[in-house]
């Protein structure tokens, strides 16, 4: 199977999963990304079973848009009942790398916000341990250099990334070779930095139900109680 039929899968596999919960006040949180969108488009087929969505970007927001499922503001809504997402790597704690789309903030936001986060990923993203994928750091940009400066005393190498801008008007900074050993205590610490709006560590909400694609079926993990 190519990686975009996995993602297909997966995407078919969260839809499965999520119509049965589906009621006509259910508002669902939808995050960014090629997994994500092929999610929205599954949504399309079902989308007189609930209300509506929260969106994690503005992409994504159009893309619901697009298929004519309505999209609120999350200071709109009383609460979200299931986030569904996927992440660039998740260890089997199912906490988190996510930010490659640059979206980290909302993303974060909305997994705190809802009942149930639902990771959709294939094979390829689930690892024995974080850090191979460069962690995203959504800084403000008066702050850049002071923070890339705080991310090296912490053991890693940050790399701006040239170019992007988040939806909220901050930078991103892709943080190298740092020891993600304890990454709740990691995520906290770098959140603590004056500057830092957010990281892309997903380890003090981290997902609830992951799904994996693979070539044999797609695999349910679940978060360790």
């Amino acid at each position: 199977m190519t990686q975009n039929e996995l993602k297909q899968a997966v995407a078919q596999a969260a839809l499965d999963t999520v119509r049965p919960k589906l009621e006509r006040d259910t508002i669902l949180g939808i995050g960014t990304g090629s997994t994500a969108n092929m999610f929205i488009d599954s949504l399309a087929g079902v989308k007189q079973l609930f209300d509506g969505a929260v969106a994690s970007s503005e992409a994504s927001a159009d893309r619901l848009k697009g298929h004519g499922i309505p999209v609120y503001d999350l200071n709109s809504v009383n609460s979200i009942q299931i986030y569904i997402d996927g992440a660039d790597e998740s260890n089997s704690a199912l906490e988190l790398i996510k930010g490659g789309g640059a979206a980290l903030t909302r993303e974060k936001i909305i997994a705190a916000a809802s009942d149930q986060f639902i990771c959709i990923a294939d094979e390829s993203k689930l690892v024995p341990r974080l850090g191979a994928f460069p962690l995203p750091v959504e800084v403000i940009p008066m702050a850049r250099s002071y923070v890339a400066r705080e991310l090296v005393k912490l053991g890693g190498d940050p790399v701006y990334r040239s170019g992007v801008v988040t939806d909220n008007g901050n930078l991103i900074l892709d943080v190298h070779n740092l020891d993600i050993s304890v990454a709740i205590t990691l995520e906290e610490q770098i959140n603590n930095i004056t500057g830092v709006v957010c990281n892309g560590l997903f380890a003090v909400r981290p997902a609830d139900l992951l799904l994996i694609s693979t070539p044999n079926g797609v695999q349910e993990f679940h978060r360790p109680r």
